[in-house]
């Protein structure tokens, strides 16, 4: 738990914090539904059928679900601002590393590695989120962050569209 001092008492350092767990959250929202967008792109590029390259997307959202509670268990004692900076670090090299997966397997196990680290940002996220300011305003707190990721979605279908006008 984040302690209550001089910084988070101040009106300004909490909208800053939420701003960046709310950027966090764009930033996982993006990373999650992009590959939407990007199907007809990957599967060209690895020679695979566009269901075969959606299958990219579950191995994604199977990395959701295991990643949530194994991380909940392995970090239950770490300082909640050092896992976020983990989680995001492991998310953006996840990230990294499905860009960079020049065969089918690789991009599935990429994007499997790049959904672990989902659900325990939210959680730590909403977590600090809530700390952060008096109970009363825990609610709009949690909505700044979550609206991080809202934003996120529909950028895939932004990129998905930017892409075929471009090309």
């Amino acid at each position: 738990m984040l302690r209550k001092n001089h910084k988070t008492d101040d009106a300004g350092f909490v909208r800053w914090a939420l701003l960046a767990l709310a950027l966090g959250g764009f930033g996982i929202g993006t990373g999650e539904f992009i590959m939407m967008g990007l199907l007809p792109d990957v599967s060209r590029s690895l020679a695979i059928t566009e269901p075969q390259a959606g299958n990219a997307i579950a191995s994604y959202a199977l990395g959701v679900v295991v990643g949530a509670p194994f991380i909940a268990v392995l970090a239950a004692r770490m300082a909640r601002k050092s896992l976020l900076l983990i989680l995001m670090a492991l998310f953006s090299i996840g990230n990294v590393a499905s860009a960079m997966a020049d065969s089918y397997h690789g991009l599935l196990v990429a994007r499997f590695l790049t959904g672990l680290p989902h659900g325990a940002y939210f959680g730590v996220a909403s977590l600090v989120a809530a700390s952060l300011v008096p109970i009363e305003r825990r609610g709009r707190a949690l909505a700044s962050l979550m609206l991080g990721l809202t934003g996120g979605d529909p950028d895939w279908c932004a990129a998905g569209l930017l892409d075929r006008a471009v090309i």
